[in-house]
């Protein structure tokens, strides 16, 4: 027998009879398996797209996080190196100004050669410079006394007392009684003698690389035989003790027990500090320089491995 789905309507005009088989109810079963499968299947996407609308909202708040964050280093990044910018333009400028300068100290020391490296310049000078200053304060240099006359040079000439002709071997500076004598370099009191004859009131000052300076005819002294003196440091004062036709101080300057015209070396400063090399003859000035600069350079190098192990320390 043949199954059939029949569906009746009743109405005012009588009732009417619709008949299925059964091919079309599986169909509406099916129908309804699908509607139902695919209303779950639409509940399912709408699920999984709101899950991902929550996602991406958590994302795009790490990245507006991030991009803040980025916002703000970059800010950062742009303040440093605007601090850096003008950093190096002030370590530009203070380099051009030392260059300036050592330039000036350059021609003061009369190096020709300022084209190369900042540092080898500096270096260089370092050591010219400080060669000439320890030479200058080392060997005697400048005045003994300060806003003196000279009245008497050095060479033959016919004593002014005795009235005998003979080699003068030093300096006189015409000072009143009672001038400040000043140590010409550094050096140690050799020689501290009294006395009314002769030189008088006689001062020896032993300094390096063979030389030495006396100071005579003083009135008193104002230091003691072994005393370690400075150039500059006041030594005594001076008079018109012994042989002398009136107040002044005579200044001489030897070189291992010979005599040298002071004048010189009362004019040598490091403006002119070759000069000095033409002008005294007899002594090896450039053995001398050689020793000097060793010196020198030996205690830079030690000065600036101190400085770095300093550094290091402090690091």
């Amino acid at each position: 027998m043949t199954e059939r789905v029949v569906v009746s309507i009743s109405s005012i005009h009588g009732t009417r009879y619709f008949h299925f088989d059964k091919w079309f109810h599986r169909f509406l079963k099916g129908f309804g398996y699908f509607f139902v499968f695919g209303v779950l299947t639409i509940v399912g996407v709408i699920y999984y797209l709101l899950d991902e609308v929550d996602f991406a909202k958590l994302k795009q708040q790490e990245l507006e996080s991030k991009s803040t964050s980025l916002r703000e280093e970059v800010a950062s990044l742009r303040e440093l190196k605007f601090t850096l910018e003008n950093d190096l333009i002030e370590r530009e400028e203070k380099i051009n100004l030392v260059s300036y300068r050592l330039s000036d100290l350059e021609k003061v020391l009369g190096m020709n050669d300022s084209e190369g490296e900042l540092e080898s310049r500096l270096n260089t000078a370092a050591i010219t410079s400080s060669v000439r200053m320890m030479m200058l304060n080392q060997i005697p240099s400048g005045f003994p006394v300060r806003n003196a006359r000279i009245s008497s040079g050095y060479g033959r000439r016919k004593h002014p007392i005795t009235g005998k002709t003979s080699v003068h071997r030093g300096q006189d500076f015409a000072v009143n009684i009672g001038t400040p004598v000043y140590a010409s370099a550094d050096g140690v009191v050799e020689v501290i003698r009294s006395s009314g004859k002769g030189s008088g009131n006689f001062l020896r000052l032993q300094h390096n690389y063979g030389f030495c300076s006396s100071y005579s005819h003083l009135q008193r002294f104002k230091v003691k035989n072994g005393d370690f003196v400075q150039k500059g440091d006041l030594i005594a004062y001076s008079g018109n003790s012994g042989l002398s036709s009136g107040p002044h101080l005579h200044y001489e300057i030897r070189f291992i027990g010979r005599s040298l015209d002071p004048i010189p070396f009362v004019d040598w400063t490091i403006n002119n500090f070759e000069s000095i090399f033409d002008k005294v003859r007899g002594i090896r000035w450039e053995s001398l320089v050689n020793k000097v600069e060793l010196r020198v350079s030996s205690q830079l190098q030690l000065s600036s491995q101190r400085v770095v192990q300093l550094a290091a320390s402090s690091g």
